[in-house]
């Protein structure tokens, strides 16, 4: 049972053996539990049998397709966006009283899961200079402050304006309009900590920053690839697809240095063959591989693969695709050549055998897709690594075909859509002159900062100003410390929010919470109800519509308080009507039409059943990169290296979480419950460290810039994950992510491959670690 909402959670930890399959009977009743625990039965039917939904409320848990209309279960949702929907519509509110009674300093020592229980927020607040208190301030008075703050700045590049997924296509449009109008490319989000590694090697190799396959594909697909990650917590929709991959005859390889319970099994609980039966096998086969491996495991597939159309000479390859489409082929085949297999074996902790199980499996399938998460994309060596596995696709003609291609899996619903608005610090000029065209200023062209970087120029006094819209930064990003460090710099911190986060309590001299509209609430404005667009994985652009009554009547929506802001901070110095986009979202989507390739007639055409699909050019054999062509490269790579006496870590989350929200201490998948702070070490590596199961150990990273950092009392628990590797939950650990340790090229942080020694430690009580 959950804790209540004034109590921290205090379970003793308990471990079971980790499960075999994921989803069933169980994922439903944990589902509505949760549900029922946040809110009344009547919400709760409204909410989930209105989820993904034609003309429903779209799910803002992860960024899975939806099928067809006509194809949707009644139930188009899974146990985690059950949770997540109805935790956003939770009867729980924070208004002055809460306020009063906690100081900024007591939230910040209070843990994430206690946090969000405390329910939506109701009221704009304001942190004033020198308190240390939350208290009631207008919204006229809120946007007085931070477009004072904003017309102070010595210049635009001075304020950052952060954008989390969970942000409407709308909003987020509105967003880059107001900081390019106000001056500045200062646009960091969560992409910039997710799936950056994915634009940049899909741009480089095949001119689009997007994956190229639909739900159809996968349903189509002869053999898929899940490569770095867990898709029965962190998108359980996709099992779905899967199983009816399936069923259609497909075969699936896992590539995890964790055995995942949804990639083992999956049983439908919307089916008797998961309610009563055994569910299905998903994976066929699964490569127990090393932290990092990836690289080296595809550069060893590849390199088998040209040894195959050696024996059989135009056998293997597609050579008039390759001939025709694709340039670099000879650069990158005497690449492969040359990879020592001892180095492939020691990389991936396989055996040749293995690989060579693969390669036949490839070679049995004329259509192949690979799936990756972050699990790929986290590691300094990860845009090689994708450009590795587009390497591999490319070789047998497994791009713009059906039933094959490239699909980054993202985690968020709609931090694809955000990029396609103009959310990124680097969008190209085509994009900025549509928008000068459109709206007669000239947005700056220079660069400006990702997610990194603006907490670098945080740190060293360069930014003053910082607004979010959603999201928890704080908690998202790496190396916590220095992060949390940086934030304080801040004269003015801001958070469009609908419920209470770390980034709330880590703010700057100044700081203010702008309560918002959940994407479940009904959105009134001066033209009438309102509803807004996402996109998801697939490049589909869709639209979702509250329909819950507002939790307070003083929440303004994200459009309305963008829009106001521009308003108050501009001063009509740029020709945008802001007060007819708040008033009506359409007149938003009409300027879109106009900017953003596919979506012409915007307005009328995601009206209807269905979604919009954007346009893929790598589907009509058109490739929009510096060569013209699908492009084959030869990818070097440092292996990733532990010191004896140390491990690989990767950061994951637990099944009970969303981003970086817990909602209570299990992970049912992995048999752990009562605590996030374990650490899951191969019960090998517990014997050799002289470590014992349960014992109480320090994580400490090891970087070139000798600092400690430390994260403190975790448990060992013996867990099947490949030896020389560990694996503990995120937000805990980021405070082991050094800043500077990030990905080659995309600036990504590198959480997927920490060096950490394990010390003992002494057991701390302190409620924050809850």
């Amino acid at each position: 049972m959950k804790k209540a909402p004034g109590d921290e959670p205090n379970e003793a930890l308990t471990v079971t053996p980790p499960k075999k399959w994921a989803a069933g009977v169980p994922a439903v009743v944990h589902a509505l539990e949760y549900s029922l625990e946040e809110t009344s039965p009547r919400r709760t039917g409204e909410t989930l049998l209105t989820m993904n939904q034609v003309d429903g409320i779209d799910c803002p848990g992860c960024a899975w397709a939806d099928p067809s209309p006509g194809h949707r279960h009644r139930n188009e949702y899974c146990e985690n966006g059950a949770k997540h929907i109805n935790d956003e519509a939770t009867t729980r509110r924070i208004n002055a009283d809460f306020f009063r009674k906690y100081t900024v300093s007591e939230l910040g020592r209070r843990s994430d899961a206690w946090l969000n229980q405390q329910g939506r927020l109701t009221e704009p607040m304001v942190k004033r200079p020198g308190s240390d208190s939350y208290e009631p301030i207008s919204w006229n008075d809120a946007f007085g402050l931070l477009a004072s703050e904003l017309k102070s700045l010595e210049s635009p590049d001075e304020a950052v304006f952060y954008t989390s997924g969970r942000a409407s296509n709308e909003a987020a449009f509105a967003l880059q309009l107001f900081a390019r109008a106000l001056g500045t490319n200062n646009l960091p989000d969560c992409s910039n900590m997710c799936h950056e590694s994915s634009g940049y090697a899909l741009h480089e190799t095949l001119g689009t920053g997007k994956g190229t396959v639909s739900l159809d594909d996968l349903h189509n697909a002869d053999l898929i690839f899940l490569v770095g990650q867990n898709p029965g917590s962190n998108h359980p929709r996709q099992l779905s697809a899967l199983e009816q991959a399936k069923l259609n005859g497909a075969r699936v390889i896992a590539v995890n240095p964790l055995p995942e319970a949804g990639l083992l099994r999956f049983k439908n609980p919307q089916n008797a063959r998961g309610v009563i039966g055994h569910g299905i096998q998903i994976a066929d086969r699964f490569l127990h591989i090393r932290n990092g491996g990836d690289l080296a495991l595809f550069q060893g597939i590849n390199r088998l693969l040209l040894e195959a159309e050696d024996a059989r000479p135009g056998e293997v390859l597609a050579h008039d695709f390759i001939r025709s489409d694709t340039k670099g082929f000879e650069e990158f085949a005497e690449h492969a050549r040359g990879i020592d297999w001892d180095d492939i074996l020691t990389a991936t902790g396989l055996t040749r055998e293995e690989v060579e199980q693969v390669r036949d499996e490839v070679l049995r399938s004329d259509r192949v897709i690979v799936c990756w998460a972050m699990g790929i994309t986290q590691h300094k060596h990860a845009v090689p690594t994708i450009r590795e596995i587009v390497n591999f696709l490319l070789l047998r003609g497994n791009v713009g075909r059906a039933g094959t291609g490239a699909c980054p899996v993202r985690g968020h619903s709609n931090v694809q859509g955000d990029r396609t608005m103009g959310i990124w610090e680097q969008m190209p000029d085509d994009f900025l002159d549509a928008l000068q065209a459109e709206f007669g200023f000239d947005p700056p062209r220079p660069h400006g900062l990702d997610s990194v970087n603006s907490i670098k120029a945080m740190r060293e006094g360069r930014i003053k100003f910082f607004l979010a819209l959603a999201g928890n930064f704080v908690r998202a990003a790496p190396d916590s410390e220095i992060t949390e460090e940086a934030m304080r710099n801040c004269r003015l911190t801001a958070q469009i929010s609908t419920k209470l986060n770390r980034s709330h309590t880590v703010c700057g001299e100044t700081a203010l919470i702008l309560p918002t509209l959940g994407r479940t609430e009904r959105d009134i404005q001066a033209d009438g109800e309102q509803f807004v667009t996402v996109e998801n994985s697939m490049s589909e652009v869709h639209t979702s519509r509250g329909r819950l009554q507002p939790g307070s009547s003083l929440l303004l929506s994200e459009v309305a308080i963008l829009c106001r802001l521009a308003r108050r901070t501009l001063d009509g110095t740029a020709d945008i009507p802001w007060e007819q986009f708040e008033a009506d979202y359409g007149a938003i989507r009409d300027r879109i039409s106009r900017i953003v390739p596919g979506l012409h007639d915007f307005n009328r055409r995601v009206t209807r059943p269905g979604s919009i699909q954007l346009p893929n050019p790598v589907n009509e054999g058109v490739y929009h990169n510096a060569v013209g062509k699908a492009l084959f490269t030869a990818n070097a790579w440092e292996m990733l290296h532990a010191p004896e006496g140390h491990l690989l870590l990767q950061t994951l989350r637990s099944h009970d979480q969303w981003n970086t929200v817990p909602y209570t201490s299990n992970d049912r998948y992995r048999g752990i419950r009562g605590s996030r702070r374990v650490v899951l070490v191969n019960p090998q590596d517990v014997a050799e460290l002289g470590l014992a199961e349960g014992q109480h150990v320090d994580l400490i990273s090891v970087w070139s810039d000798q600092v400690e950092r430390r994260a403190e009392d975790f448990r060992v628990v013996p867990y099947p994950t490949t030896k020389g590797c560990a694996a503990a939950y995120y937000p805990e650990t980021n405070v082991l992510v050094p800043l500077e340790s990030v990905a080659d090229k995309s600036n990504q942080p590198t959480s997927k491959g920490i060096v950490v020694r394990l010390e003992p430690a002494t057991p701390r009580r302190d409620a924050a670690q809850g």
